[in-house]
């Protein structure tokens, strides 16, 4: 097949996929000019290019499919459903034919004859038969061989992108998987030698290594929007069949993702979406029964959350019926009675992922067969993602999904079972407890010799070896025993560690001999002979050569028989529409328990703040001018101590608090971990000692809390400064902010100021709050956010709602003259520089006593604000 022609069928495939989208959208709005001409030029680009390349079969569709866009462009003929429909038979019979040609080179035999009859009768203002049109499977030629990279897409330029081949981006991925390889081995053999004769070029091949995957990553990555694409089409036909009204809501097109990742999601979103249709969704009789609006609403939203993209698909239908489904769970004797009546109602929902399960009265094309949601599940659970489950009867039913950004280089973390080593994926670790003798507790990473505070037994319940972690019971695996390893003798000793992990929805503990150290990992695939073994998900090779096999904790809870995916641990709280995680100050967090500066006072910090613990080694810190580093993945961390930092060269090994965000990093060395604990955050005495915003009681006992912020300017000054405080009391704020760690970091830090503190990761999320009817007095809100930025959030909120005169606080890295008036004309109130917390405190108590005073009026905040100053 010539360039030529892949390059026509790849231009056609794009083109085919955006006149789906667009005549779904002229259906619902017939007198949307910009639209059809959208339409009509992209057909026409087809005929004409067909004409050039010499294919009469697509040329005659196509011409016959222009005529009728004339006719509708020109005023001669109404988009009504039955024009559009027969629009769309001709779209289908075009992907029909670029499908065969894609595989064989070759125009596919076939009859158009009373397709294009019926869309001439169409053009000529006659009414004619409908002519349906089966879709095939898009060929692999067509579906995405080139990928389109931007050279220099801030230029906006169009001579800017180039197209390369798939083959070649997969080529270039495996040789950096490979020179990652390289250089782990390199490192290896320079800590096992000890020579110090190649640490400044070895650092510097780290560094261009993690600089050039990061690159070849970028050119992997597509929005998810194009897994998306079909899906309009898809409820709109479906609505057609069902004789339902559907809207469908997508939000986060634009978030991006691995194109492996992508390809892996488009089937399980197809099939889930479908279900939302013909299960979730009521006719408009049945919604007009329930007080509900005639026009069913499917939504789907996508959003960056730590390493992960979270994709929820929600609908406002009938949601799930526990009567019926624990109906069909006796009668499919997956349960008795007893089970069922000790069972919550997320529990009993969960049955929906087993094989054959379906509570369709009848098969139907669509659903009905019992086959689907197992599967879907199980295609998550491959790629290293989970599923979670909330729906409440007559409400709506919504699905949470987390899979990973990318298969091909993922942190992983090493342990070991018996003799040997195994990989578990950094994504699915929550914690580590080490349990036995000499048990003490690390957050999230590894700790190697943490000094012990509290024993962690194993208990027995039944046969069942459980973990009493926190009042919570966490079900145990021992990974030597599941894989029927022999006890490694030359290492004695009856200490272990349970590696936390994340099932779905639920926890799961699983028990290893030892734990090393997390490294970054090339994902080989597992070899056919061992396939049918699903506790694998590939396999890959260390830095010392060895070949290690890479566990897949949902692999290692079914080869256990445990099962994960009982509840989502929310219990059945309504959900009528998916939102992001929203944080309140009043509620319960997780927090990491330690003590520092010789200072036999516990000290805390929210566990979401810290990166990883790690446990440095004497040798590897480096003093530097008045401080200290380390290297951390490859890079030089600046370590911080909290007391006398000589101290901390006394120590064979040194417990470090790791804090990072976008690529920096600061390592806080403290004394030692205590615990990580859950209890309400509400600090009752303030502090005037630099480094700490006050003292709370946690866990029962005084500890002080860690002011987060000032510590990591101690580390890098320009990260952000200030450390003030404020005696506001009683005031609500509501802080919009898309990074999850400057969420985690103002959160505390307000609290301490005597706010109470709600928290949204997206202004889309915020406005749904208002709309749900929160009371908030002021807003604190970054600007530089995906999907609605922090400007368009302002010009919604001014635009009207409970929040239109409230007080908004610009929070920006980006702080000059000219932003600021831009902000101020958007609606903000102030304008405050990330992070200079005694500004943010100032402008807060400022901006609240202004409107106590009445001065946010009816007409707002532009002519106050303009009057104000940065």
């Amino acid at each position: 097949m010539d360039d030529l022609l892949v390059e026509f069928l790849t231009e056609t495939n794009e083109s085919l996929a955006e006149l789906d989208l667009a005549l779904v959208r002229l259906e619902r709005t017939p007198d949307d000019a910009p639209t059809l001409s959208l339409i009509f030029r992209l057909v026409h680009t087809i005929k004409g290019t067909c004409g050039f390349l010499g294919l009469p079969r697509l040329e005659g569709v196509a011409h016959a499919g222009e005529s009728v866009l004339g006719r509708m462009r020109d005023g001669d003929l109404v988009a009504s459903p039955a024009v559009v429909s027969q629009v769309l038979a001709g779209v289908d019979r075009i992907k029909l034919i670029i499908n065969g040609l894609g595989a064989t080179g070759q125009e596919p035999a076939g009859d158009d004859t009373a397709l294009i009859a019926a869309l001439d009768e169409i053009a000529a203002g006659r009414a004619a038969a409908p002519v349906a049109v089966a879709v095939a499977a898009p060929a692999s030629v067509v579906d995405a061989p080139l990928v389109e990279t931007a050279a220099a897409p801030e230029a906006g330029l169009a001579g800017q992108t180039i197209r390369v081949s798939v083959d070649v981006l997969e080529e270039l991925m495996t040789l950096v998987g490979e020179l990652v390889l390289t250089r782990n081995q390199l490192l290896q053999i320079s800590r096992a030698t000890g020579t110090n004769d190649f640490t400044t070029p070895l650092q510097r091949l780290s560094h261009i290594t993690t600089d050039l995957q990061e690159g070849v990553m970028k050119t992997r990555m597509q929005p998810i929007g194009n897994a998306w694409n079909k899906l309009p089409r898809l409820v709109r036909d479906l609505a057609h069949e069902t004789g339902k009204k559907i809207d469908i809501d997508m939000r986060g097109q634009d978030t991006e993702l691995d194109r492996q990742v992508l390809e892996l999601m488009r089937d399980p979103l197809t099939h889930m979406v479908r279900n939302s249709a013909d299960h979730g969704l009521e006719t408009p009789a049945e919604r007009r029964a329930a007080g509900k609006t005639e026009t069913g609403r499917i939504m789907l939203n996508a959003y960056h959350e730590g390493g992960h993209i979270l994709i929820e698909i929600s609908d406002d239908g009938r949601g799930l019926n526990a009567g019926k489904i624990r109906a069909k769970v006796l009668a499919n004797k997956l349960a008795t009675e007893a089970e069922l009546a000790a069972m919550s109602e997320a529990q009993i929902h969960g049955f929906i992922f087993r094989a054959g399960f379906s509570t369709a009265a009848a098969v139907t094309a669509i659903s009905g067969r019992g086959v689907g949601m197992d599967v879907v599940r199980s295609n998550i659970e491959r790629i290293g993602g989970t599923v979670e489950l909330a729906s409440v009867d007559g409400k709506g039913t919504c699905f949470t999904i987390k899979i990973p950004l990318t298969l091909a280089i993922v942190s992983a973390l090493i342990v070991r079972a018996g003799s040997e080593r195994f990989a578990i994926p950094q994504i699915s670790v929550m914690e580590l407890v080490r349990v036995g003798r000499q048990a003490s507790l690390a957050g999230d990473t590894t700790s190697a010799e943490a000094s012990a505070a509290t024993l962690m037994a194993v208990e027995l319940i039944g046969t069942t070896p459980v973990l009493r972690l926190r009042n919570r019971l966490l079900p145990l695996i021992s990974l030597s025993t599941l894989l029927r390893l022999e006890k490694d003798t030359s290492r004695p000793g009856s200490d272990g560690t349970v590696v936390v992990t994340a099932i779905g929805s639920g926890m799961l503990g699983i028990l290893v001999d030892d734990v090393y150290d997390t490294e970054e990992i090339v994902v080989k695939p597992v070899a056919p002979i061992l396939r049918h073994v699903t506790m694998f998900s590939g396999n890959t090779i260390l830095g010392d050569g060895s070949v290690i096999m890479i566990l897949d904790p949902n692999g290692v809870a079914r080869a256990a028989g445990v099962s994960a995916h009982g509840g989502n641990g929310r219990g059945d709280a309504p959900r009528e529409v998916c939102l992001a995680a929203t944080q309140h100050s009043g509620e319960q967090v997780a927090l990491l328990v330690f003590r520092a500066g010789g200072d036999s006072t516990p000290r805390a910090v929210p566990l979401s703040l810290v990166a990883r613990l790690e446990d440095v080694s004497r040798e590897k810190i480096e003093p530097v001018g008045a401080g200290f580093v380390t290297q951390y993945r490859g890079k030089l961390m600046p370590l911080v101590s909290m007391g006398d930092a000589q101290t901390c060269l006394t120590r064979e090994r040194q417990p470090v608090l790791v804090f990072a965000e976008g690529g920096r990093s600061m390592g806080l060395m403290v004394d030692e971990i205590v615990d990580v604990v859950h209890d309400h955050l509400r600090i009752e005495l303030g502090s005037d000692r630099p480094g700490l915003l006050g003292t709370a009681v946690i866990a029962g006992q005084a500890a002080d809390v860690l002011d987060t912020g000032y510590w990591l300017t101690q580390g890098s000054h320009d990260w952000f400064a200030g450390n003030a405080a404020s005696n506001t009391r009683q005031k609500r704020l509501l802080v919009v902010e898309d990074s999850d760690f400057f969420r985690q970091l103002l959160v505390p830090t307000l609290t301490a100021a005597g706010y109470e503190v709600s928290a949204a990761a997206s202004a889309a999320e915020a406005l749904r709050l208002r709309d749900s009817g929160l009371v908030v007095d002021a807003i604190v809100s970054d600007i530089e956010m995906p999907e609605m930025s922090g400007l368009e959030f302002a010009r919604a909120v001014r635009a009207g709602g409970i929040w239109a005169h409230l007080p908004m606080i610009a929070l920006t890295g980006r702080a000059s003259a000219e932003d600021a008036e831009i902000g101020r004309d958007a609606g903000f109130s102030d304008y405050v520089p990330k992070f200079d917390r005694a500004a943010l405190l100032s402008s807060l108590a400022q901006s609240l006593s202004d409107a106590a005073a009445g001065m946010f009026g009816d007409a707002g905040t532009g002519a106050l604000a303009r009057e104000m100053t940065v």
